[in-house]
């Protein structure tokens, strides 16, 4: 009997370089520094004794196995990924990749990039490509108006501007 998949993901394999070195450097953190320095602290908490009332080492263990579990997710999901790394033919176009201004009916501004769902940041105006406002900007072109569905219902957005450069 074939085991079945722990983990069924709906989300683009598509990813930034920057986005990628990102989750690189998050791996190679997690790998070299902090899981070494947690298991050196683990190491210092079992040499005290009872280890069934140690908080430290009852601690750095719960700490090992959240490292553990995020650097073999980081492992998976780098093997995965497609790193998108080129700017596509027509660039009047929203694909993949790129800024995008809009505009809403009470004139308020927006400016967004199109990325992979592993870095959105909402704060950097990222947003993942799998996102209700990402998939209607899709092969859209300056100029044109978009319908976008929101938790507080539909709303109508022009397209002001499109570019791949930051």
């Amino acid at each position: 009997m074939q085991r079945p998949s722990r983990r069924k993901t709906n989300t683009s394999r598509y990813i930034t370089p920057e986005g990628r070195t990102h989750l690189s450097e998050e791996l190679s953190y997690l790998w070299k520094v902090k899981r070494p320095q947690v298991t050196q602290a683990v190491a210092e908490a079992a040499a005290m004794g009872d280890r069934s009332e140690n908080a430290e080492y009852i601690y750095g263990k719960k700490q090992l196995r959240q490292i553990d579990s995020r650097i073999r997710f980081l492992t998976g999901r780098l093997n995965e990924l497609v790193v998108v790394d080129r700017t596509p033919d027509d660039v009047s176009k929203v694909f993949f990749g790129a800024w995008v201004g809009l505009e809403d009916s009470a004139g308020n501004a927006f400016r967004y990039r199109i990325v992979g769902p592993d870095e959105c940041d909402a704060e950097k105006g990222f947003i993942s490509i799998d996102s209700p406002m990402a998939r209607a900007l899709l092969r859209k072109e300056e100029g044109d108006e978009v319908v976008v569905a929101r938790p507080r219902g539909t709303e109508v957005f022009v397209v002001t501007s499109v570019g791949y450069c930051e």
